[in-house]
C-alpha cells in the first residue's frame, strides 16, 4: 500500500511540475523582480543598490502619489458599487423569472460583449459619450437639453460609465450562481408566514446571496483599480489612475525603482481591501452553515 501511495505521489508531482514551473516563470519571477526593484534606486535608467525605503517614503508622503491612489480607489469602488447594483437585478430576473430551458441562452447573451476587443468597446464609448455623440444627440433631439453635455469631458464620470459596462458580465455570473442556490421553499415559507415579497428578499434572499455579491465585488474591484486602457482612452490622460502613473514612471521617466514601489504599494492596498471582503464572505458562509 505504501509503495502504491509513493508511486501515486510521484505521478502527481510529475503532473503538476510543468504548470508549476510555468507559473513561477511567468508570475512569481516578475513579481519578485518588481519587489526587489522597489527597494533600490534608479539613476539614468539603471537600477542599483543599496536597499532603501526611500521610494516607499516618497509614495506615502508626496501629495501627487496619494491623490492618484485615492482617486483610483474611489473610482474603482464607485464602479464596483454601480456594477453590482446593475448586475443584481439582471441576475435576479434570469434566475427567478426566466424558464430553466432558456437560462443558458440568457447567460450566453450576457457574454456577447466579450466577443469584441476590450479596447474596441472602450473606444466606442468615446463616440457614445463624446461631444455631440449618441447621448448628446438623443437628449437634444428629445428636447431634454438645449446644448451638448459632452459627458466625456468629465473624465471620472465617463470612466465610471465605461468600466461599469465593461465589467457588468463579470458581476452577473457569480450573483446568478448564488441566486440559483437559494432554496425556493424558504422564500415560500417566508411569504406563508405573512412577509411581503420585499421583506422576504431583504431578510432571506439577499443574505443568502451575499457570498455571490462579495465575489462579484472582488471580481470587479481588483482589475478596475489597475485599469490602464480606460483612463488613457476615455479620460484622455487627464484623470490618471495608478496604472497610468506606473507606466509614466517606468517608461516615460525611466524610473523603474519608483514605478515598482508604486506598483507594490497599490498591490498591498488592493490586497488589504480584498482581505476585508474575503473575511466578510467567510462570515456570511459561516452564518449560513
Amino acid at each position: 500500500m505504501a509503495q502504491t501511495n509513493g508511486k501515486e505521489a510521484r505521478s502527481g508531482l510529475l503532473l503538476i511540475t510543468p504548470p508549476a514551473i510555468f507559473t513561477i516563470l511567468l508570475l512569481a519571477a516578475p513579481l519578485a523582480a518588481v519587489l526587489i526593484y522597489s527597494f533600490m534606486t534608479s539613476e539614468n535608467g539603471a537600477v542599483s543598490g543599496p536597499m532603501t525605503l526611500a521610494n516607499y517614503t516618497e509614495v506615502l508622503t508626496k501629495p501627487q502619489y496619494r491623490a492618484v491612489m485615492l482617486r483610483s480607489l474611489n473610482i474603482s469602488l464607485l464602479v464596483t458599487l454601480t456594477t453590482v447594483l446593475l448586475a443584481y437585478p439582471v441576475a435576479y430576473f434570469v434566475s427567478f423569472h426566466v424558464k430553466p430551458e432558456h437560462k443558458s441562452l440568457w447567460l450566453f447573451l450576457i457574454t456577447i460583449p466579450f466577443w469584441t476587443s476590450y479596447i474596441i468597446r472602450v473606444s466606442l464609448w468615446r463616440t457614445i459619450l463624446g461631444f455631440e455623440g449618441v447621448v448628446d444627440s438623443s437628449l437634444m433631439g428629445l428636447g431634454i437639453v438645449s446644448e451638448p453635455l459632452n459627458i466625456l469631458a468629465n473624465g471620472a464620470a465617463s470612466m465610471v460609465i465605461t468600466l461599469s459596462q465593461a465589467y457588468a458580465p463579470f458581476a452577473v455570473l457569480p450573483i446568478f450562481i448564488a441566486l440559483e442556490k437559494v432554496d425556493r421553499a424558504l422564500l415560500e415559507a417566508g411569504q406563508d408566514l405573512g412577509e411581503s415579497r420585499l421583506m422576504t428578499f431583504i431578510r432571506v434572499t439577499l443574505p443568502l446571496t451575499m457570498p455571490g455579491v462579495i465575489a462579484a465585488v472582488l471580481i470587479v474591484f481588483i482589475p478596475t483599480v489597475g485599469d490602464y486602457v480606460t483612463p488613457e482612452l476615455i479620460g484622455g490622460g487627464k484623470v490618471p489612475m495608478i496604472a497610468n502613473m506606473i507606466e509614466s514612471q517606468m517608461l516615460k521617466l525611466n524610473d523603474k525603482a519608483m514605478g515598482s514601489a508604486i506598483a507594490v504599494s497599490a498591490m498591498l492596498i488592493v490586497g488589504l481591501v480584498s482581505v476585508v471582503f474575503v473575511l466578510l464572505n467567510r462570515r456570511f458562509i459561516g452564518g449560513r452553515s
